[in-house]
């Protein structure tokens, strides 16, 4: 069964023993339920909240920045999911994304995408501070405000927290001012900003500064049915060595099997643990666009090219030579012929006006005589140029040799521009003799220790993203769930927190996903829809700008705008959520 039916099984279990308990009165008082949530109340920690209180002016002053924080991003999410809400109704099938799917958006971990199992004690620790803190900065307000409080708590849905929640005294909060109530309500979101903030300070600063990447080539996995699946490298493994060579990072990697024939003796690293497997090499395809070679694709193998056996890229490429058109035999002994060279289809520009066929595919195999084999080559020989520079592209059109002379454009980064959009790899064949998925350690922890972003809110903005990299469209190939699990393998501790180990990996993962939850739950409860903070906010503020204006009916105006407004969001949300699977 899947995780889903696990958890739901669980769930039902546990709803069935809750009533259980419940019909029996087996409950304490202070244990409420709603459904399969309970509620923890208590009315203990407002003495603790009265003292906090005292310093009034200091809060008040406090909260009216975090109202003019919250009134900002609450514009924002507006215009965010009304624009998103549009894309999803005039264009279902550009939307889809694995962000909106219905599963991702409950914060359970091993259902959701993004919230690995692997993290779970590090998620609920973290939603548990985030709730906490943004309950306990409401109740503050209230005692800054004199509202007075029934009582506070927690909502679980078994062990994992759900909702943390602080009941006002309701004759006491309709006799505060318009003020004092707009301060309360978005006293919890600043007080989620600012967890975030400190923990991401903390984070970037000392706790990330200790880590640093291990020494080999990160392996993130094996593709099926490659020279390393059968010779049982995996996940997490670490190369360090490829013929006796040693091997720092991948482009050493890369470096030691170019100069490798066939076989090779690989050595992998498990922490102190070492073990070396040999590798029987073969060009497989690893990746294959559908506009490609007809018959060729992702888990073939080539054994050889014009009548040559190859058994590494290296080979694959010095058989090719300088021929644009090439017969390959697979492993399966099927032979395809295909022209050798950059896949790219010719839009709109030079190219184009050279004669090219616009909005049509094209191999490109050489610019001014000089052979290129792949989109990297010819990107390598494009920043050679300059604009307005006229070269000679070869390219093979409908299986005939053409050649093209374009005055180039000028391409954003300053160099020549011919107008096309070019395809990965050789024809759009990207090929590999060895068959790992590189797992890009350093640019991770790049990322949380906060380098890369230009400022602390892009350092922040970069990590909140890590957790949907890999399948959210930001172009990196792994979600990053912290340092857990395999991951481990591919850092070391050093520095001035060395002493503590492996305890270094578990501060940065509860640092990561605390500051990752409050920040979340923060722009959630700026959502200006009820029952959250922000619908709150809406009313508030919308009641006094209303009540500054020379008309009659304020109290209709208010609720016109603020139902609209939430009916709008709500609306906006379902389409972003389940539009593609209602309208594409």
């Amino acid at each position: 069964m899947s995780t889903l039916t696990w958890v739901l099984v669980g769930l039902a279990l546990y709803w069935a023993i809750l009533l259980s308990a419940r019909s029996r009165g087996l409950l304490p008082e202070y244990v409420g339920t709603q459904g399969p949530i309970i509620t923890l109340h208590t009315k203990r920690g407002r003495v603790l909240l009265d003292t906090l209180a005292r310093p009034k002016r200091f809060w008040r002053a406090f909260s009216n920045v975090g109202v003019g924080i919250a009134l900002v991003v609450m514009a924002l999410s507006f215009v965010f999911v009304l624009f998103a809400a549009v894309q999803a109704l005039y264009s279902p099938e550009t939307t889809a994304s694995a962000v909106t799917e219905p599963r991702n958006v409950v914060i359970i971990p091993g259902v959701n995408d993004f919230l690995p199992l692997s993290a779970a004690p590090h998620i609920i620790v973290g939603m548990l501070i985030a709730l906490v803190a943004h309950e306990g900065a409401h109740g503050l307000l209230c005692r800054v405000e004199d509202i007075d409080i029934e009582s506070m708590g927690v909502a679980l849905l078994a062990i994992i927290p759900m909702g943390a929640f602080v009941e006002p005294n309701q004759e006491s909060q309709e006799r505060a001012d318009r003020g004092g109530k707009t301060r309360m309500f978005a006293a919890g979101v600043t007080a989620n900003f600012l967890v975030t903030v400190l923990v991401f300070a903390l984070l970037f600063g000392p706790v990330a500064g200790s880590i640093a990447v291990a020494p080999g080539a990160a392996v993130g996995g094996a593709f099926p049915g490659s020279p390393a699946d059968q010779a049982g490298i995996s996940e997490g493994d670490r190369i360090t060595a490829v013929g006796g060579q040693s091997v720092a990072d991948e482009g050493e990697l890369t470096d030691a099997l170019a100069e490798a024939d066939g076989q090779v003796a690989v050595t992998l690293a498990d922490g102190d643990d070492q073990r070396e497997v040999a590798v029987e090499r073969e060009v497989s395809v690893v990746e294959a666009v559908e506009s490609g070679p007809s018959g060729l694709g992702t888990g073939d193998s080539i054994a050889t090219v014009n009548g040559e056996p190859v058994t590494t890229e290296t080979e694959f490429r010095e058989a090719i030579g300088e021929e644009p058109v090439v017969t390959v035999e697979t492993g399966d002994g099927e032979e395809h012929t295909f022209a050798a060279g950059a896949l790219s289809s010719v839009v709109d520009g030079p190219g184009a006006e050279a004669g090219m066929p616009e909005g049509e595919s094209v191999v490109i195999t050489a610019v001014d005589g000089e052979r290129v084999l792949d989109s990297g080559e010819l990107t390598g020989v494009l920043q050679g140029t300059e604009p307005g520079q006229t070269v000679e592209i070869e390219a093979v059109v409908g299986g005939e040799t053409e050649t093209y002379s374009v005055e180039l454009g000028e391409h954003p980064d300053g160099y020549g521009q011919v107008g096309i959009n070019v395809q990965p790899g050789i024809t759009g064949l990207v090929l590999d003799d060895l068959g790992i998925q590189p797992y890009p350690a350093a640019t991770y922890l790049g990322f949380v220790s906060g380098e890369g972003g230009g400022n602390f809110i892009g350092a922040i903005t970069l990590a909140l993203i890590l957790p949907i990299a890999g399948i959210g469209g930001f172009g990196l190939p792994f979600n990053f769930a912290g340092f857990t699990g395999f991951v481990t393998n591919f850092y070391v501790v050093e520095g001035a927190l060395a002493p503590l180990g492996s305890g270094v990996f578990l501060l940065a993962n509860m640092l990561f996903w605390t500051g990752w939850i409050n920040l979340n739950l923060g722009f959630f409860n700026c959502i200006p829809a009820f029952p959250l903070d922000g619908g709150h906010i809406l009313r508030t503020s919308t009641e006094a700008i209303v009540s500054r204006l020379p008309i009659e009916g304020s109290y209709e105006l208010t609720k016109t705008v603020t139902v609209s407004v939430g009916v709008t969001m709500l609306m906006g949300l379902l389409l972003m959520i389940f539009g593609q699977g209602l309208l594409a």
